[in-house]
């Protein structure tokens, strides 16, 4: 007896989430394979591994670190234009911690000679780790705090800590750039084991934020609110505690990215650090299918495989020689063309297309 063919359901797979970020990163992959000599090759070195596909997956790590955050802001409606001003006040606040003697503070005369030892700080590494992620939380907690409490439209809201943070960030460092020796720390974004460790920070990361949105009733709860946070208030659902916690969970995420980021260069910049962050997190969400400014369901890793799309993009063109000052028009290009993918009429085309497939199977 012959067993039936199962035909393969096209409409559910171009109505995924993944769908469109995987297509979008395999057509930019394949145009590696065929313009870039060697894109594809590997290297182990002292028993890591090395590419320029690892270079993609480790360069992202920051953005993908923000868009597991700005996915939940906007899922609920809302927007974080603060996060590349938050990540410098948390590198900031971290290289204060570990060196403050630049700033003035004065240190035991016994300790003054260690300040440009590698295996020196002022702070160890767990105090530097929660204080920054401390300090970036209630960043987040502020801008949660307008947008929830205060009324204030999100992109307003957030501009606020997006002009003055990188103020704040100097404030804390008194307009100096803060060199980071410390090897320990320096390991969190140039460390290796096989892989780039803050692959491992961004999949920890992950995890958290997935445990919390899909083995919980959090991430229903902020799909509820972003569609529609009036009818939540009216089934039960605290949606400004919700916004809350999406608004801090950004910020947490900006003060990872800020420690990633800032031990990867080993310094505390306050001008660069984060520049127009914001904006790749915001367009990696949207490439992975959230909504900006409805909201409702959202995907974290269709998020990730965004960030992917948009180091993808940069990385590729710089191996076949565009100039650094073009990528800005080639991301344009790359905006106009999601949204394009994004608008009904291709949707409908999409499902005509896939109903087709369905019918000749």
């Amino acid at each position: 007896m012959t067993q039936p063919k199962r035909s393969i359901n096209w409409r559910k797979i171009t109505e995924s989430k993944l769908f469109f970020p995987i297509l979008a990163l395999s057509i930019i992959l394949f145009l590696d394979l065929i313009f870039v000599p060697n894109f594809f090759s590997f290297q182990v070195r002292d028993g890591n591994l090395y590419g320029s596909l690892i270079d993609i997956m480790r360069n992202a790590a920051p953005v993908m670190l923000i868009s597991l955050g700005m996915t939940m802001v906007l899922a609920t409606g809302g927007v974080d234009l603060s996060v590349g001003a938050v990540m410098a006040i948390a590198s900031s606040v971290a290289a204060v911690m570990m060196n403050p003697v630049i700033i003035g503070l004065e240190l035991p005369p016994d300790l003054m000679k260690f300040i440009n030892d590698p295996n020196f700080t002022y702070s160890p590494l767990w105090e530097v780790i929660l204080v920054t992620l401390i300090v970036a939380t209630i960043c987040g907690l502020w801008n949660g705090a307008l947008v929830a409490y205060v009324r204030i439209q999100p992109m307003v809201a957030t501009l606020i800590l997006m002009i003055a943070g990188r103020g704040i960030a100097q404030l804390i460092t008194n307009g100096v750039r803060i060199q980071i020796f410390y090897g320990p720390y320096a390991f969190l974004g140039q460390g290796w084991i096989v892989l780039p460790f803050s692959l491992y920070i961004v999949a920890f990361v992950f995890v958290i934020a997935w445990v919390l949105t899909r083995r919980t009733a959090i991430g229903l709860f902020i799909e509820s609110v972003g569609i529609n946070f009036r009818t939540s208030f009216y089934s039960g659902i605290n949606e400004k505690r919700i916004k809350m916690l999406a608004y801090a969970f950004c910020g947490f995420c900006a003060g990872i990215a800020g420690l990633v980021a800032s031990s990867n260069i080993k310094t505390s910049d306050a001008n660069n650090i984060g520049d127009l962050i914001e904006l790749d997190a915001i367009l990696a969400v949207v490439i992975g299918g959230t909504v900006m400014g409805a909201g409702g369901r959202f995907s974290l890793l269709a998020s990730l495989i965004g960030a992917l799309v948009i180091q993808a993009i940069t990385t590729s063109m710089y191996a076949i020689g565009v100039p650094a000052f073009a990528l800005k028009a080639i991301k344009g290009v790359v905006v106009i063309f999601v949204v394009l993918l994004y608008s009904d009429q291709v949707r409908s085309l999409f499902q005509k297309l896939s109903a087709k497939g369905a019918r000749s199977a």
